[in-house]
């Protein structure tokens, strides 16, 4: 009796194992853009500083493509930042990048070769105006800067962008009237106090860069207030891509005592070309979309990624492979 028992529980076992693979198969086959094989290849992801957002981004994004498509090599390029980033991939010296999309905006304006090519995948997560000054210092605005050391951004990054226009608002000229340094994210905490009076830094908040000096150095943040982003708004062009906002206590706690900080915000696309393959950039928009708890685990920006505001790559046209994945989940 025992032993027909044993038998009997065997092949029970036996098919729900088989039940089991089917039921992961079928699950497989639903998940995965018709049943295909995975594309493979190499594609090339600007990326920016390497104490920034998006160098962290584009290394945990390579680690979860490789998941999805194994055969496909991803090579990653440190950069100034964005407006370089739109550079390197309107020249097709890189396929793949994210950038602000004022950066963006600035560079289709100008007329810059290859700024007709340029498409969206998926609007990304905001960046923070972030300027830093030491915690006893004069500096209360802005326009207090004028005379002062301050670090503006590597030429052709993103912040510099935005540093320039905020000085040039408050009628400082960033070339005669502060003594400006090229520090980014990377080296200007470092130097804040001894050798800076100030840095400007945009990136998603917290930044690890400036999360690590927070535990060993008195510093605090300069409000960007909401008449300076309206007076902005006024010189036209791209600075449409600028909204006011408050940068969330929980940023960086230990500097913000639990209060919040007025700034502006700006949003982050994930830019390739029209002649992007369909589908590889429509697998690689799935894994965007799909690993965004992953990766927002370690860079916390990421988590603010949504399905219902990623196709909203203003001023930019989706990609094709893109659209198919957007229309494939639509309810």
């Amino acid at each position: 009796m025992s032993s027909s028992f044993s038998r009997i529980g065997g092949r029970r076992a036996v098919q729900g194992a088989v039940a089991g693979a089917v039921a992961l198969g079928l699950l497989l086959w639903w998940l995965l853009p018709l049943g295909e094989e995975p594309p493979g290849g190499t594609i090339t992801f600007s990326t920016g500083i390497r104490a920034g957002v998006y160098q962290k981004y584009g290394e945990l994004l390579r680690t979860e493509l490789r998941k999805d498509m194994p055969e496909l090599n991803v090579r990653l390029m440190t950069s100034a930042g964005s407006q370089e980033n739109v550079e390197r991939v309107a020249s097709g010296e890189a396929d793949f990048t994210i950038a602000a999309a004022d950066a963006v905006e600035t560079y289709k304006l100008a007329g810059r070769p290859g700024a007709e090519a340029l498409r969206g995948v998926t609007r990304l997560y905001d960046d923070y105006v972030q300027l830093v000054v030491p915690s006893d210092s004069d500096i209360q605005s802005v326009a207090d800067l004028r005379g002062e050391r301050v670090a503006i951004g590597p030429p052709n990054s993103g912040v510099r962008l935005i540093a320039t226009r905020l000085l040039k608002a408050v009628g400082i000229d960033p070339e005669t009237d502060i003594r400006p340094s090229a520090d980014g994210i990377d080296t200007g905490p470092g130097r804040l106090g001894e050798e800076l009076d100030a840095f400007f830094w945009s990136g998603g908040v917290p930044t690890d860069g400036l999360r690590e000096i927070a535990e060993t150095s008195a510093f605090r943040f300069v409000p960007i207030t909401e008449d300076l982003v309206t007076e902005l708004h006024e010189s036209g062009g791209a600075t449409r891509y600028y909204r006011t906002t408050n940068m969330p206590e929980s940023a960086y706690p230990t500097v913000q005592n639990g209060a919040v900080v007025p700034t502006m915000a700006v949003s982050n696309l994930l830019v390739t070309r029209a002649d992007m393959d369909p589908r590889l950039t429509e697998w690689l928009t799935r894994t965007v979309l799909d690993s965004r708890d992953g990766i927002g685990a370690h860079v916390h920006s990421a988590q603010l990624v949504d399905l219902r505001t990623a196709i909203y790559t203003d001023p930019l046209q989706l990609h094709e492979g893109a659209r198919r994945y957007y229309r494939s989940v639509k309810p």
